[in-house]
């Protein structure tokens, strides 16, 4: 006797709309930076989904937000070498300077926070990358300045406008 139990995902098909739930979050998220609650109402309407099986999905995946994001995205490395070179320190000084949490945006929506697993850059460890830039071989003390610079060129931004 099989202990092997066949399963049917026929309820998992919408309307005959098989795969548009990732595209269709993906281009919400593109849109706002973020998924907003009414794209996700707005999808459950077109295609019939369940909103709890389309929050389920954009839960799961790492790729989708379901906050704002600031301007800047600031990854800070904790795979192996980071680590033992003091990622957490890196953490917890960003925490400091942006007063917030790993996870968080600052209020001016600037700034946010997120740690991550490996950003393939482990002779500069400890390693942060903020948007596309690496910055890397870094203390703490080192953090003040690279914030104030996006700051100032954020102010700088804003002036020209």
């Amino acid at each position: 006797m099989s202990s092997h139990r066949k399963y049917d995902f026929k309820h998992l098909h919408y309307v005959g709309q098989d795969g548009k739930l990732i595209p269709e979050l993906q281009r919400a998220q593109e849109e706002d930076g973020y998924i907003k609650p009414e794209k996700i109402r707005e999808i459950h309407e077109r295609y019939g989904i369940p909103l709890s099986h389309i929050f389920g999905v954009a839960t799961f995946y790492s790729q989708f937000r379901l906050d704002p994001v600031g301007k800047n995205i600031i990854r800070v490395c904790h795979g192996t070498a980071c680590h033992v070179a003091g990622a957490k320190e890196i953490t917890r000084s960003l925490e400091d300077i942006l007063e917030i949490k790993s996870g968080g945006t600052t209020e001016d929506r600037l700034f946010t926070l997120e740690t991550v697993s490996c950003l393939g850059c482990c002779s500069l460890a400890p390693v942060i990358m903020i948007n596309d830039d690496t910055y890397g071989n870094l203390k703490p003390g080192d953090l003040k300045k690279i914030i104030k610079d996006y700051r100032k060129r954020e102010a700088a931004e804003v002036a020209q406008k």
